[in-house]
């Protein structure tokens, strides 16, 4: 049996491995390792037990939707504090007894939970017997690689791609029906020309889905034969969760993992060390408490319906898309716009692992926009940017680079994006690696993140 000490590392969000055994080395000035200072005292003192060696342990930051309280059957609602983002800390003490423990941010509130919200081990899954059992293939395993998102691989594009230390390219590809695999060989060419993996978004034509059942055979049958050419990874679709992407009240994470499942079982069976990344949702909270409208469904409810329809057994990596964050990917509050989750890329690295039994986080595309080098007003629709400046765009994509690195949950990072120039209602441009001007100040940050 190995034992491990409850010893955490400054400013990470992830599960903590320890090295080897010994006395907690405090970290004062960490905020994690407070929260666990407050949780170790309440569980010590609540359940009478020594944490001073475990078996293992996690903690992550989440978003408790109706409260930190809800997880306590004898609290009753009208008692239910209004605290709804914190830490979850889980650890397995020598007894093989297995805790969750709720910590507030502000260290506050501290709340044991019942042994009903107590996780399943890492890798578990809920079994659909309406789905088809799983092709055996590779995973996501190796080292976490960096990537970006190119609107073409021309000579200033690779530049700045390797000056920032990235392995990967990736292209988005519209699948229509009919279409045979030419136009993603020839992008495949062009990145093993110049020495990077692939990763390709495979889109369809929600217009075209109206006998969802064949379609997703006819479509699933295309990724086989993408994966065959050699491809290093794919994405089954993009932000299914919403309707500019997906049929209009027909949006449901079960209905999109049918989907999944046979797209996986096609990719494996042809090419069983193809990535499959399952479809990275688009970060909302429009549709509200109830989690879904006609148009779509928040990221976090569409998650939590694939994860019930057994999601996890038919993904190599879980999709995200970060976008939206105007504050430093290490902070954790103080956003003007509220705390809503996806705001920050801690909470949004969570809201991705969590509900997956342990499958690493792929983000397929990652971004922070400034407008400060264009010439014309950053649009209006993405006000919420107009103060971040350029330098702040370099430094928080090194940062999340660096978060994600340490953080033993992200297996890759692709930038969105590298080299796109559209700016106009949808502003791309700001979002561009490479700045109006030529240059690009993040791409010395990114590579020092990456050594």
């Amino acid at each position: 049996m190995m034992l491990m000490a409850l010893t955490f590392s400054l400013n990470t969000v992830s599960p903590v491995q320890a090295q080897a055994f010994g006395t907690p080395t405090p970290t004062p000035t960490d905020p994690s390792w407070r929260g666990f200072a407050a949780t170790r005292e309440a569980l010590q003192e609540e359940k009478s037990i020594d944490l001073t060696f475990v078996r293992n342990y996690s903690f992550s930051q989440v978003e408790w939707r109706q409260s930190i309280d809800n997880c306590v059957e004898a609290t009753p609602v009208s008692d239910y504090r209004e605290v709804y983002f914190g830490w979850d800390y889980v650890i397995t003490d020598l007894q093989n007894r297995t805790y969750l423990v709720r910590v507030s941010f502000d260290l506050k509130a501290v709340v044991i939970c019942d042994e009903d919200f107590v996780p399943a081990p890492a890798g578990g899954s809920t079994t659909n017997p309406n789905l088809p059992p799983p092709v055996t293939g590779g995973g996501a395993g190796g080292a976490f690689e960096l990537g970006g998102h190119v609107d073409g691989l021309s000579e200033e594009a690779k530049t700045a791609m390797r000056q920032s230390g990235m392995t990967w390219m990736k292209k988005q590809y519209r699948y229509s029906l009919g279409a045979d695999t030419s136009g993603v060989k020839g992008l495949l060419d062009i990145a093993r020309a110049n020495n990077f993996k692939l990763l390709v978004g495979v889109v369809g034509d929600p217009e075209q889905m109206g006998n969802y059942d064949q379609y997703i055979q006819t479509y699933a049958a295309f990724l086989g034969e993408v994966a065959a050419l050699g491809v290093d990874a794919i994405e089954v679709w993009n932000e299914p969760n919403i309707d500019r992407e997906w049929p209009r009240g027909q949006i449901n994470g079960g209905t999109y993992t049918r989907m999944l499942a046979a797209a996986y079982n096609a990719i494996k069976a042809k090419n069983p060390n193809t990535i499959v990344i399952s479809g990275a949702p688009a970060p909302t909270g429009f549709f509200g408490t109830a989690g879904c409208g006609d148009g779509g469904c928040n990221d976090d409810t569409f998650m939590a319906q694939m994860a019930t329809a057994g999601a996890a057994q038919y993904m190599d990596c879980v999709g995200l898309h970060y976008n939206e964050g105007i504050v430093p990917p290490t902070q954790t509050s103080g956003d003007p716009r509220g705390e809503y989750p996806t705001y920050y890329f801690g909470s949004m690295t969570a809201r991705g692992f969590s509900p997956f039994g342990g499958k690493p986080v792929c983000y397929t595309e990652l971004g922070y926009l400034s407008g400060k080098d264009f010439t014309t007003p950053i649009p209006a629709g993405f006000a919420w940017a107009n103060n971040t400046t350029v330098q702040q765009h370099a430094e928080w994509l090194a940062g999340a680079v660096t978060a994600s690195r340490q953080s033993g949950r992200v297996r890759l990072l692709i930038i969105w994006n590298v080299n796109f120039k559209r700016w106009d209602s949808d502003p791309m441009g700001g979002y561009a690696i490479i700045r109006p001007d030529g240059t690009c100040p993040a791409c010395t940050l990114m590579a020092q993140a990456m050594r």
